[in-house]
Parts: C-alpha cells; sequence; structure tokens
C-alpha cells in the first residue's frame, strides 16, 4: 500500500501528468500486443484506475 500513499501524496497536477503518461505507455503496450507483455498491462491499468480514483476523491471529475 506504500504506491497509494505516495499517489495520495501528490498534488492533482501531478497526478494528471502520471496519468496521461501511463496512458500513453498502456496504448503503446496495447500496440505490441506481445503475449509477455500481460503482465505489464495488467499493471499499467491498475494503476491507471488508482490514480483516477485518487483524483475523484480529491473532488475532481476524471
Amino acid at each position: 500500500m506504500k504506491l497509494v500513499e505516495t499517489l495520495r501524496g501528490k498534488n492533482v497536477k501531478e497526478l494528471s501528468d502520471e496519468l496521461v503518461s501511463l496512458r500513453k505507455e498502456q496504448f503503446n503496450l496495447r500496440m505490441q500486443a506481445a503475449s509477455k507483455m500481460t503482465h505489464e498491462k495488467k499493471r499499467i491499468r491498475r494503476l491507471i484506475a488508482r490514480i483516477k480514483t485518487i483524483l475523484v476523491e480529491k473532488g475532481l471529475r476524471v
């Protein structure tokens, strides 16, 4: 849960920047369509969900 605590400590701008970066990475992984990257796609998807949840908690609409 240390990751969640780190994310909660970031401000909205930092979270938004991280979200954009992760979405780009997610898109690139999807384009590679390599089965060995399945675990990485899952990790990115979950991290995006965590960031979006924290942004909603901070009162922002995602």
